[in-house]
């Protein structure tokens, strides 16, 4: 299999691992820290904030990518394969032009903070690595939301039925 395939598969996957490992460590650490040594630090909490952040935005994109965001889904199930197919495009264009203004304007604030060089306050590292989960998020939801499109595009021309992802409930 190749690295890209891997990458397309895999990559929310992996980075949402880390992310969480992150998180879950250092919580663990400064609970002890806290509790144990009466001691705790604001790198800590910093830490624990912005895996969060970077967690919920590549979680979104990987809700993007499964269909597995929160919808209303009773009208589909007495819609024919056809307009099921156009109501996901519909959808998945409404998402793009919502992705596309945020990813603009979220990226105004990384220039902004990069710009004025503003630092975390524990860590004492650039704002800008924080503050790029959520253009990061939106540019790997719009790729997701593309792909998307691609294949519902496919499924509408062949007639075949639409991707609709893992059901939560039944």
């Amino acid at each position: 299999m190749s690295i890209l395939r891997r990458l397309d598969r895999d990559a929310e996957r992996w980075l949402l691992l880390v992310f969480y490992v992150m998180l879950v460590v250092t919580m663990a650490v400064e609970v002890i820290r806290r509790e144990v040594f009466s001691y705790s630090s604001v790198w800590g909490e910093e830490i624990v904030r912005y895996s969060f952040i970077y967690l919920a935005w590549i979680g979104a994109a990987a809700a993007v990518k499964e269909r597995a965001h929160i919808r209303i889904d009773v009208v589909m199930h007495y819609l024919g394969p056809r307009p099921k197919a156009l109501l996901y495009i519909f959808g998945d264009l409404v998402m793009v032009a919502v992705a596309m203004v945020a990813l603009y304007w979220s990226w105004e604030a990384v220039l902004v903070s990069a710009k004025f060089g503003s630092v975390s306050a524990g860590l004492r590292v650039s704002m800008v690595w924080f503050i790029m989960a959520v253009p990061v998020g939106f540019a790997l939801m719009l790729f997701r939301l593309v792909q998307s499109l691609l294949r519902d595009f496919r499924s509408l021309r062949d007639g075949t039925p639409v991707f609709e992802g893992d059901k939560l409930f039944d």
